[in-house]
């Protein structure tokens, strides 16, 4: 197979190819959040609810103005890590039914598109190595040239 030659139309093909699939794969997932629903979350078999999520935020928000210590600010990112992982952990994420077609078409939307954007940066260039080799230092043209002197004198000296 000959390999194509303009990379540019490889990395804007991969890049259409990419966000072709993604939009339809986006179309195709459904986003539902249970938080409100029955409410909370469970860590390590312990029932949290949502309300008592925020509870460790008020208190190192409480415990940030009162001391404004390294402590308190530890203990609130940790309060809002914790607040982040409720949110994403009572999320639910499903596809659709699909025919086996469009679900092949995706994949290789996606995959394909990404495959060419993948070959097009992260692929070693070949000509790079074969001008490398071609192009000379000044330096290494200076000597090729008193090389070049030293033996037209060394003929010169032949013919005499």
């Amino acid at each position: 197979m000959k390999e194509t030659k303009n990379e540019l139309l490889q990395f804007v093909g991969g890049i259409v190819m990419l966000a072709v699939g993604l939009f339809i794969f986006s179309q195709k997932v459904i986003v539902h959040s249970s938080w409100f629903g029955y409410g909370g979350f469970s860590v390590a078999g312990i029932r949290i609810s949502s309300g008592l999520v925020i509870v460790p935020l008020i208190i190192g928000i409480i415990w940030m103005f009162a001391t404004s210590s390294f402590a308190s600010k530890v203990f609130t990112a940790i309060s809002v890590i914790l607040i982040l992982a409720a949110v994403i952990l009572n999320t639910d994420i499903r596809l659709v039914t699909m025919s086996l077609y469009e679900w092949v078409l995706i994949l290789v939307l996606i995959f394909g598109g990404a495959g060419f954007v993948a070959k097009v940066l992260f692929a070693s260039n070949k000509n790079n190595g074969d001008s490398k080799k071609n192009n000379k230092s000044v330096n290494e043209f200076k000597n090729d040239a008193k090389s070049i002197d030293d033996e037209l004198d060394a003929m010169k000296k032949n013919i005499k």
